[in-house]
């Protein structure tokens, strides 16, 4: 008994290395519908785009072809080890008949089940099966293959196969297989953590994963957007949900020499004029958003968000880890922070950008170095406010003057 044991174990260990995952993509909350998916292997640093209707493939070494042509067939179970139900995915390029005949360890037969395939995607449930190790011989008229699957189910049940949710695709306007943007590859490694960013109209919702089986993602649509109309990503991190990039509100603008503790006042990093669409026009304001004093980021938040408190900041970083935040909210590379960039991983997409300071002395500076946030924390005319730095992996914090121009993350209420 311990010998089986350790040999289903040895096999679960070479198929989980072994195996390639398929993501496909779909919304729910404001938007059932996915326009496009921006993906990052922030573990290697590399990216792509695609469709919402798109499939991405991920694979230890990328082919030739990236797509699947019309000629070949695809063939997956997933997940695998299974305990109770996996799916049996079929990729067919044309209706044909198909019997699927499953065997066990010793060539026994235990289930036989036809059918007929779809042009398209063709998803069978399989389950009841006891512990240990499977052949399935898939047959049709044109092709025929086999593979191999292991269940961890210590239960005894009937063993079956049933037809799933197959999408035909004749029904599309869109071919899921004859379009060459249907699948696309993306090499990947057991353990790599994506950052997915899904985007629905006026909707865009980030999260990280680390796939180990395919998978539909859901990006839960929620509205975020400013009086100026600037619609904001954002991201879920434990029981919050964050911005995922910084606020851009700008109502007016004015140069770094104008300040004040109790009147509010926006600035661009790098622009000393007044003309708003002059500062939107600049690349500082297009990538680390607005500068705000503590009065003008009080009232600077969407509708159903507020300026985050210190205890919203503190159950964040807490969660996070006091002495690893820094390195876990920040982007990974240096295109926008300096070298080293110490510690960065962006671990669940938060993003943060050193978009540098307004001092109260009057001029800017800090940019690519340090990034910092207010918080609504007032205490004897100072606020709370938190800061991370290029070459530190922690997060700093401390109070500061009202007139100070630091970055705004906005919290959902």
């Amino acid at each position: 008994m311990k010998k089986s044991i350790l040999l289903i174990l040895l096999i679960i260990s070479a198929y989980v290395k072994a195996q390639d995952y398929q993501l496909s993509f779909t919304g729910s909350g404001e938007s059932t519908y996915v326009d496009s998916v921006f993906v990052e292997n922030l573990t290697q640093g590399t990216s792509l785009e695609l469709s919402g209707y798109d499939v991405l493939h991920l694979v230890g070494t990328t082919g030739i072809n990236n797509q699947l042509l019309n000629n070949q067939v695809k063939v997956n179970i997933y997940p695998n080890p299974i305990f109770e139900v996996s799916n049996l995915e079929i990729v067919n390029h044309e209706p044909d008949n198909i019997r699927i005949e499953i065997y066990n360890s010793n060539g026994i037969p235990i289930v036989s089940y036809r059918d007929k395939l779809l042009n398209g995607i063709n998803v069978f449930e399989i389950s009841g099966f006891s512990a240990g190790v499977y052949t399935v011989n898939i047959k049709t008229s044109s092709w025929q293959k086999s593979l191999n699957f292991v269940s961890i189910n210590a239960a005894d049940k009937i063993p079956d196969i049933s037809a799933g949710n197959n999408v035909n695709i004749d029904q599309y306007n869109k071919p899921l297989i004859k379009n060459t943007k249907s699948i696309k590859q993306m090499q990947y490694n057991d353990g790599d953590n994506l950052l997915l960013k899904g985007v629905s109209g006026d909707f865009a919702r980030v999260l990280t994963i680390v796939p180990n089986q395919s998978q539909t993602i859901n990006f839960q649509f929620v509205p975020c957007t400013d009086l100026d109309g600037n619609h904001y990503a954002v991201v879920s991190i434990n029981n919050q949900i964050w911005m995922a990039e910084n606020l851009r509100y700008l109502p007016n603008v004015v140069g770094p020499v104008n300040g004040s503790p109790s009147e509010p006042y926006y600035y661009v990093y790098g622009y000393n004029g007044t003309n708003v669409e002059d500062a939107q026009a600049t690349a500082n304001y297009n990538i680390y958003g607005v500068l705000y004093n503590w009065q003008a980021a009080m009232s600077a938040c969407p509708s159903g968000w507020h300026l985050p408190s210190y205890d919203d900041w503190y159950e964040l970083v807490n969660y996070l880890g006091y002495s690893i935040a820094g390195g876990k909210l920040k982007e990974t590379s240096t295109s926008h922070w300096n070298s080293p960039n110490y510690g960065a991983t962006n671990r669940y997409g938060f993003t943060a950008l050193p978009g540098g300071i307004r001092s109260s002395i009057g001029s800017f500076g800090v940019i690519n170095t340090d990034g910092a946030w207010w918080t609504a924390e007032e205490l004897q005319g100072s606020v709370w406010y938190f800061n991370i730095t290029y070459n530190l992996i922690d997060i700093d914090g401390g109070y500061h003057d009202k007139e100070m121009g630091f970055s705004v993350r906005c919290v959902m209420d």
